[in-house]
């Protein structure tokens, strides 16, 4: 008999192929590879510090060479943006361009998940988030992946007032907007770092 572990292994492996097979099609409609649905949909997520090419290799797990030519096709199709940064000209920012944002409205990414999770009771869906959390944060510590969890869940984030947070890390103010977005920088409370609680 398979352990709960195993099971659970097997379900989330079940639901990722499914997902991937998804992304293939939809990319498929629009003359796209998964991989540029993935960039896409990185971006609409990630925060200003969190935007480069390099964080983007991070996140999709890919190697520096598939995340230029990825984003070469992205630009050409005009569905992302490259600007240098302005604080430091080396540093090439990548953002969603009207025709990405457009792209992934049509695409409406989770849209049969959210259908799908609300038929189930709301504490259940709070108690896989917490199994599949601490799973997610267990397996990012032991092969020395970078969290990218939502700033506002970041043991870095402070808030200054109603809609004002200053990122104690990078010493930078943030708006309420900014801290619902993933950053390559973040940090897990101290209470789910698997390091500090085991």
């Amino acid at each position: 008999m398979k352990s709960q572990a195993l099971t659970l292994f097997d379900l989330v492996e079940r639901l990722s192929l499914l997902t991937r097979a998804d992304l293939r099609q939809a990319g498929a409609a629009q003359g796209l590879q998964p991989v540029h649905l993935q960039v896409l949909f990185y971006l609409n997520q990630a925060n200003r510090f969190s935007n480069t090419p390099q964080a983007l290799t991070e996140y999709l797990g890919l190697t520096k060479g598939t995340v230029s030519q990825t984003v070469l096709v992205l630009a050409r199709r005009r569905l992302i943006s490259r600007y240098a940064d302005p604080r430091d000209g080396r540093v090439v920012r990548l953002i969603l361009a009207e025709g990405g944002t457009t792209l992934l409205k049509t695409l409406s990414a989770g849209g049969a998940w959210r259908d799908i999770v609300q038929t189930a009771s709301p504490a259940r869906v709070s108690s896989a988030m917490v199994v599949l959390r601490q799973v997610l944060v267990q397996v990012q510590a032991q092969s020395g992946k970078r969290s990218f969890g939502v700033c506002a869940t970041c043991r870095h984030n402070q808030r200054l007032g109603p809609r004002s947070y200053f990122c104690g890390l990078l010493q930078e103010k943030l708006s309420s907007p900014e801290v619902r977005r993933i950053c390559r920088e973040h940090a897990p409370p101290l209470a789910l770092d698997p390091v500090l609680s085991s």
